[in-house]
Parts: C-alpha cells; structure tokens; sequence
C-alpha cells in the first residue's frame, strides 16, 4: 500500500523559513514510478504546483514564481522528500500536499494528507 505522511508544517512568521517533509511507504525513490512533488492550496484559488523531482537523475522542476526560494530534495536511503522553503511571505500560505507520479509533467497519483503552513506576524 502507498502511503504519503507530510510534515512539518506549522505558523512562522514573514521571511522566515520553513522544512517540510514527506515519509513515504509501498515504494521507493529508485521506482520508476517516482516522481514526487509538492502541491498546494490556499483558501479560495486551485491547488498548485510547487515543485516536483523526478527520474533520472533527480531533475526538478519549479513553478516559476518559487525558483530560488524553494528547494526541493529527496532522501534515497530513507524515502523522505523535503522542501525547503525561505523568505515566506503571507502569499504562500496554504495547506502543502506531497504526491507521487510517473512523472513531472502529469498529474500525480498518489497523494498525503496535507500539511498546513501559515504564514503570519
């Protein structure tokens, strides 16, 4: 069974920063099926591509807007798909959501459970 277990969401404050987290189980990073991303959803407008890494070789690929601030990284040993994110402002929050596909140009799969961030003095 997959499973996609998102953390590490949370309140922080105006340019600071925040690690998400995203533990997977019922296959790996090395599957060809692999592609994970990270998506999200403010309150009122569409969900959204953050960022998504992909096979081979761990290609990213960022929405525009995030390019620089956002990072997205993978573990291999432990299965656990990361974004780093900086200088958040109160556009990005939003509940973030990992998701697994086959790749970084379709609609994932699988998805977690969500994590919230908020982004607030």
């Amino acid at each position: 069974e997959v499973q996609l277990v998102a953390s590490g969401g949370g309140m922080v404050q105006p340019g600071g920063s925040l690690r998400l987290s995203c533990a997977v189980s019922g296959f790996t990073f090395r599957d060809a099926a692999s592609a994970m991303s990270w998506y999200r959803q403010a309150p009122g407008k569409e969900r959204e591509l953050v960022a998504c890494i992909g096979n081979p070789y761990g290609y990213t690929k960022y929405r525009e807007s995030h390019r620089g601030r956002f990072t997205i990284s993978r573990d291999m040993s432990k299965n656990i798909l990361y974004l780093q994110m900086n200088r958040l402002t109160a556009e990005d929050t939003a509940l973030y959501y990992c998701a697994r596909g086959w790749t970084c140009s379709k609609e994932p799969d699988d998805w977690g459970q969500g994590t919230q961030v908020t982004v607030s003095f």
